[in-house]
C-alpha cells in the first residue's frame, strides 16, 4: 500500500519505534506529523540502541527519506543535537531529512512557561508534562502568536523574536520566574540554523510528488490515542492530535490518500505521568511487568505505570483512528505469568459500560471487568518466527484480543530487535 499511518493505541510507549523501524524496510518515505521532543522512539539495531525524539526512525535505514512535518513543534537546538548524534553514529542526514517550513518552533521561554504552569497547578491537577515547552508552543500556534521554521529564515526574524521574548518575559515576571535573554536566544537559534536551514523546505509538494511517482509513505505517530488532545484522558493529555487524523493535518497529505492504519498495542498496558488508568496494578504483578518490560520512559526515564490489557481502550482506538490491524508488542514480557487478565468492559456506578467515558472523574470511578486467561509460564515466545511457533496459550490470548476489538493482529513483536518480529500472512 502506498500510505500507512501508524498510531499508538494506548497511552504512548507501545513500542512504535520498533514497529516503524521494521515497516520502514518496505517504504520510501517516513513522515513524523505531530508532537515534539517530548516523545521518544526506541530502536535497537544489532547491539546498538537508539532513542529518537524528533527525527523519524526511518533515518536508520540507508536510502530512506524522512520528513518532519508541519504538525510537529521543533526545538531547533535539541534537533541539532539529535542530528549530530545520528551523524556521529554513521547515519548521514543531508539529502535524506527534510523539515517543513510550516512547523512551529519551541523557544526557551516555552520551556520556562511549561515548568511554571506545571508548578502552579493544584495538587492532583498536575499533568506530568515533560517540561520541554511543547504545550506552550502549541498554545502560541493556536493563538496565532507562534513562529515557524519559515520565519527563522526571514530577515525580520530578529525583531519578530525580540517582540515575542518581551511579551513572554512580562508573563514570567508576573509569576516571579526568571526572564529570558532575547539576544542569547537569538544567538543559539542562529547557530542551530547553520545546520537546519539546508534541510528546511516546503515538504507538502515534495510528498505529493512522491505519491505521484508511486512511492510509499509511512506516517510515524507519536504518543498514543489516550494522550490525544481531543480523544484522550483530557486534561491529562498531550497538546496535539495523536490519532490517525493527525497524520493528515500534520503533513499536508489528505485523508483520502491514506490507505491503511496500523495501531500499536502492548500485550498489557502502561502510561507515564498523571491521569486515570483503570487497569493499573499496584502489586507485585505490576512491578514484575515493569521489570520484565524495562518500563521506563525513553524521554524522561520515569518509571511507567503498568496494568493489564484494556480492550475498552483498544476499541476506542479502533473507533477514533480507523485501525485496520494491530501490531501487538512485548508479548514476550508475559512469558513468566501463570494467569493473565483481559479487561473487557468497565463497571461505572453499578452499571456495565463498554466505552471510554469523556469525563475523567467518571473514568476514575471505572472498575475493570476482567476475564482470566491461562498464561504460558513453562514456555517462551522468544525465538518464535511464525505465529504457529507461539505457545498455544499465547495464540488463544491473541485470538481473544482480536475478538474483543474486532481487529486482526497482523504483526507480533516477541523481543526488542528487528529480527524478533512475526508477520502473519493470513491474519483472521
Amino acid at each position: 500500500m502506498a500510505t500507512t499511518v501508524l498510531i499508538g493505541a494506548q497511552w504512548g510507549d507501545e513500542g512504535k519505534g520498533k514497529i516503524i523501524d521494521v515497516l520502514t524496510e518496505g517504504v520510501d518515505w517516513v513522515v513524523r506529523a505531530q508532537g515534539g521532543n517530548n516523545a521518544g522512539h526506541t530502536v535497537e539495531v544489532g547491539e546498538e540502541r537508539f532513542v529518537l525524539h524528533l527525527v523519524p526512525s526511518g533515518i536508520l535505514h540507508e536510502g530512506k527519506r524522512c520528513v518532519i512535518g508541519n504538525g510537529v513543534v521543533i526545538d531547533p537546538v535539541a534537533l541539532v543535537e539529535e542530528i549530530q548524534g545520528i551523524v556521529e553514529r554513521g547515519f548521514p542526514v543531508r539529502g535524506r531529512l527534510f523539515i517543513s517550513d510550516r512547523a512551529h518552533v519551541v523557544f526557551p521561554y516555552h520551556r520556562m512557561l511549561d515548568a511554571q504552569g506545571e508548578a502552579r497547578r493544584a495538587k492532583g491537577e498536575q499533568i506530568g508534562t515533560t517540561q520541554r515547552g511543547i504545550g506552550p508552543t502549541y498554545s502560541d500556534k493556536a493563538a496565532r502568536f507562534g513562529l515557524r521554521m519559515a520565519d527563522l529564515r526571514d530577515p525580520a526574524f530578529p525583531e519578530l523574536l525580540r517582540a515575542r521574548v518581551a511579551e513572554k518575559n512580562r508573563v514570567l515576571e508576573a509569576v516571579g520566574a526568571p526572564v529570558v535573554d532575547a539576544e542569547e536566544v537569538l544567538a543559539s537559534t542562529k547557530k542551530a540554523l547553520e545546520t537546519l536551514c539546508p534541510l528546511v523546505c516546503d515538504t507538502i509538494p515534495m510528498l505529493h510528488q512522491a505519491l505521484a511517482n508511486g512511492e510509499s509513505i509511512l506516517f510515524e505517530g507519536a504518543q498514543g490515542i489516550m494522550l490525544d488532545i481531543d480523544f484522550g484522558t483530557y486534561p491529562f493529555v498531550t497538546s496535539s492530535n495523536a490519532c490517525s487524523g493527525g497524520a493528515a493535518t500534520g503533513s499536508g497529505v489528505p485523508p483520502n490518500r491514506m490507505d491503511r492504519v496500523v495501531g500499536v498495542l502492548k500485550a498489557y498496558t502502561t502510561r507515564v505521568g498523571e491521569g486515570p488508568f483503570p487497569t493499573e496494578l499496584f502489586d507485585a504483578q505490576g512491578e514484575e511487568l515493569r521489570r520484565a518490560g524495562r518500563e521506563f520512559g525513553a524521554t524522561t526515564g520515569r518509571p511507567r505505570r503498568c496494568g493489564w490489557f484494556d480492550a475498552v481502550v483498544a476499541r476506542h482506538a479502533v473507533m477514533t483512528c480507523g485501525v485496520d490491524e494491530w501490531a501487538l508488542t512485548k508479548l514476550d514480557v508475559l512469558d513468566g505469568f501463570d494467569t493473565l487478565r483481559l479487561c473487557v468492559a468497565y463497571e461505572l456506578d453499578g452499571r456495565r459500560i463498554d466505552y471510554f467515558p469523556a469525563n475523567i472523574r467518571e473514568v476514575e470511578r471505572c472498575v475493570p471487568i476482567y476475564e482470566d486467561w491461562p498464561g504460558w509460564p513453562a514456555d517462551s515466545t522468544r525465538g518464535a518466527t511464525r505465529f504457529e511457533d507461539l505457545p498455544a496459550a499465547a495464540r488463544r490470548y491473541i485470538a481473544r484480543i482480536e475478538e474483543l476489538t474486532a481487529t486482526p493482529v497482523g504483526i507480533l513483536s516477541v523481543g526488542p530487535r528487528r529480527s524478533e518480529t512475526i508477520f502473519r500472512e493470513a491474519a483472521p
